[in-house]
């Protein structure tokens, strides 16, 4: 086992760093290359690349954590690389196979594993696959030429001190069209979010919560996370929708709080005139596993939860502590989930 880098692992933030190597393969002339990993940091291409000019590009995100026992794993990676087959398909992008994903995950992983955080840290090594057009496009259609490529890079704790409940309000712009791009992992969705988090974040909200673009009636998502409801006789519910992204930390605390906490859930149209009446209200996905909520500002009017503005709600506490301990290896994981890196 390699030594860890000498790092303070609790303070560095949520940010890039630079290290060690990454995985590149560079799709031509109709087909993958093998790729091969590369300590370079940059990348060179076409001032005309697909990516450039139109927005030809989708991403995944994901964590290597080291378990209560030692192990190095990673959590349901077959889910991003079929999540990625998703978004590349919908974008007109080749396909990278999710087995040859997954293998590349674990290879940059394990090329890496120095800079994966010790466990107990609250630190983790974050995983960053995306693809993007590479080859020049100046009409309006897909590149040619594409390049997927897989680096990571150590992150802190999301939250330092606790969970702390956030502050969110009801946006006005919309996220994503009904029938849009809104259910996979493009660049572009995140584009179109940054002035809706720029503007809820200097009105001093935390975050934005959108409707749904065609009625504006029911709950979608945030810029970056599905939503996941707490009724007051404790059943869990998240919104259906085809034009929000299909989250995995979701998907897994849905599954863990019907058989791990035996919990009713249900996955549903969420109508926004409802949600004064949930107990407790979360924000879930990789950076965080669950985010508290507060209160939800609704143009001026706020909607504040039972569980208040000092911790995490009862059940989305026993969520957050369930799925946490199945990732770090303190609670058995169901099959398939943990991927180690040997």
């Amino acid at each position: 086992m390699m030594e860890k880098q000498n790092i303070d692992w609790a303070n560095i933030g949520f940010g890039y760093m630079p290290i060690g190597e990454r995985f590149v393969a560079n799709y031509k002339d109709g087909k993958w290359d093998e790729g091969n990993m590369t300590a370079d940091t940059t990348i060179t291409i076409s001032e005309c690349a697909g990516v450039l000019q139109y927005a030809q590009t989708c991403f995944e995100g994901m964590k290597a954590y080291t378990t209560c026992d030692g192990r190095i794993v990673v959590f349901r990676p077959d889910l991003n690389g079929q999540r990625m087959e998703d978004s590349c398909k919908r974008l007109e992008m080749p396909v990278f196979p999710k087995e040859k994903f997954v293998e590349a995950v674990c290879n940059v992983v394990k090329a890496n594993a120095d800079y994966v955080p010790p466990y107990g840290t609250g630190a983790t090594l974050y995983i960053r696959p995306y693809m993007f057009g590479s080859g020049p496009v100046i009409g309006v259609k897909p590149s040619a030429e594409y390049q997927f490529r897989v680096f990571t890079t150590p992150v802190g704790p999301y939250f330092k001190g606790g969970a702390k409940p956030i502050t969110i309000k009801v946006s006005d712009f919309d996220r994503a069209a009904p029938h849009g791009t809104g259910h996979i992992k493009a660049g572009l969705n995140y584009a179109m979010s940054l002035h809706a988090i720029v503007t809820a974040h200097a009105e001093g909200f935390d975050e934005n919560m959108y409707l749904d673009a065609a009625t504006r009636t029911k709950v979608e998502e945030t810029g970056g996370a599905n939503f996941i409801f707490v009724t007051k006789d404790n059943k869990v519910v998240t919104p259906k929708s085809n034009s929000i992204l299909p989250s995995i930390t979701r998907r897994s605390l849905m599954y863990v709080a019907e058989h791990y906490l035996g919990l009713e859930v249900e996955e549903r149209e969420v109508y926004f005139d409802e949600v004064k009446d949930f107990a407790e209200c979360g924000l879930c996905g990789t950076a965080a596993v669950i985010s508290p909520v507060g209160k939800i500002n609704d143009h001026g009017k706020e909607i504040c939860f039972p569980s208040g503005m000092d911790e995490m709600g009862p059940i989305t506490k026993k969520l957050y502590d369930t799925l946490t301990g199945i990732q770090m290896g303190r609670i058995e994981a169901p099959e398939g989930w943990i991927k180690e890196i040997k």
